[in-house]
């Protein structure tokens, strides 16, 4: 892995153990050597994330539409800013210059990137390992959904898999390197039952 595609959101929410997440995000990518690829957002906990690989010293990629630039919510400090026409171009070229996702809390484009981006990977477009950092059990409802859609065959069990689930980044960092895909792509394993 050389560089990690960040998810999360444009908002610090309620609970100051995300922003303490997004910084400890963000220290262990630089302390691993790892650049950080994210939405280019200078809000929220994506610029936390960003400025605590900055201060670190890391290399920082931010990838945002050009209506937000415009908007002045794009950061100003960051190594590289990828302007893009749009929210599309935005998560394929995320992807693309991405060796592994993780998603920190967020809203509704923090689950369609991970969503899109889990997507993928079940369908094979890519074989890239994708983490998900419960802060204080911020995606137990979501893993709770998942796992019932994997009770009821819409998702087959290798699908689950698609997503590492964990509280702490260095340990969960540890397992997205260890990551192995699934052979052939998880949406042609045959339903249980």
């Amino acid at each position: 892995m050389k560089r990690v595609c960040v998810f999360c959101g444009s908002r610090v929410g309620r609970d100051p153990l995300y922003h303490e997440a997004a910084t400890a995000v963000g220290r262990s990518l630089v302390r691993r050597g790892l650049g950080l690829v994210y939405g280019g957002g200078g809000i929220g906990l994506m610029s936390v994330v960003a400025d605590a690989v900055l201060e670190g010293g890391g290399s920082v990629i931010g990838v945002i539409p050009h209506g937000l630039a415009a908007r002045e919510v794009a950061h100003r400090g960051v190594t590289e800013m990828r302007v893009v026409p749009s929210m599309h171009a935005r998560k394929a070229l995320m992807a693309e210059m991405s060796d592994a996702f993780v998603a920190l809390p967020g809203g509704f484009g923090t689950f369609e990137e991970l969503f899109e981006s889990v997507t993928w990977a079940q369908l094979g477009i890519h074989a890239k390992p994708l983490g998900l950092l419960n802060v204080a059990g911020y995606f137990d409802h979501l893993v709770k959904l998942v796992d019932h859609s994997v009770a009821e065959g819409f998702v087959p069990a290798v699908g689950r898999d698609l997503m590492v689930v964990g509280d702490e980044p260095e340990a969960l960092l540890d397992r997205l390197a260890a990551y192995e895909a699934p052979d052939g792509p998880a949406w042609l394993v045959a339903s249980e039952g």
